[in-house]
């Protein structure tokens, strides 16, 4: 009897182990790219063809070879995780931002950008590594909130015009969605440094995001806001990000606002 209860565990196992949802499993997505700077005369976008692949452990690309026949330097690449300095991505581009100095650039930091071929879009890859990956992560996407507790018209300003968009605003992120898609941005509350208002009509989002326009400067975004924003609702804003950061004072500060009353 128990040998017969031991064979059906025993096949029990077997059956859910081959059952079992791929997040037991080492997941990777892999994609068809383009990176480099030749422009292949069918193509408009520039690059060499190869092979993206993410998984829990890192980042690799590997070139693919043209008739089989393998260049004489060909390019390939794997960085782990801790080794890249930002991931940038956006629906259709990945840029890996790494620790080695580039000096053809008078020692800026090397990067790598990849672009996809055909219809296919990161989205799988970025819910998987929302979780996963720290502020080193820039979401280009504008993601879905769950709840949104306030919305915003706005124009985000550059440095030569601006973009028009929306500003939503959840429980655990915010989301500035563009018009150009290319502008869209998806922000922890763990991925804002900052946050800071002149007036009802404008608001500054300060990220952990890199600014190219001076070294290891943090990126700003400014936008003009076409409806009132309510103090009341800036002040939450501003506890909400505060508290993301460890400070208890979310609570203390209603208890404060319900003792006055």
């Amino acid at each position: 009897m128990e040998f017969r209860i031991e064979k059906r565990a025993g096949a029990l196992l077997v059956g859910l182990v081959l059952l079992a949802p791929a997040s037991f499993a080492q997941q990777e997505f892999r994609y068809e790219v383009w990176h480099g700077h030749s422009r292949p005369p069918h193509i408009k976008r520039a690059g060499n063809m190869g092979a993206l692949a993410i998984t829990e452990s890192g980042i690799s690309f590997e070139e693919t070879y043209k008739d089989g026949k393998k260049p004489k330097y060909p390019h390939a690449w794997r960085w782990v995780y801790q080794d890249i300095q930002q991931l940038k991505m956006a629906p259709k581009s990945l840029t890996v931002l790494t620790y080695k100095d580039n000096k053809w650039k008078l020692g800026a930091d090397r990067e790598y950008q990849f672009d996809l071929v055909g219809d296919k879009t990161f989205a799988d890859a970025y819910q998987f590594l929302k979780g996963r990956l720290d502020q080193r992560l820039v979401a280009a996407i504008p993601d879905h909130l769950s709840s949104i507790l306030w919305e915003i018209p706005v124009k985000h300003l550059l440095r030569f015009g601006g973009d028009e968009g929306v500003l939503q605003v959840g429980p655990d992120a915010i989301v500035y969605t563009s018009a150009d898609k290319t502008d869209s941005r998806t922000w922890r509350y763990e991925d804002i440094e900052n946050m800071s208002s002149a007036g009802p009509f404008q608001l500054t989002i300060t990220t952990f995001e890199r600014a190219k326009t001076h070294y290891g400067d943090l990126k700003g975004f400014n936008f003009e806001l076409k409806q009132r924003l309510e103090e009341a609702r800036y002040n939450e804003l501003w506890l909400r990000l505060n508290q993301s950061k460890g400070l208890k004072i979310l609570n203390s500060y209603r208890e404060g606002a319900d003792s006055g009353r």
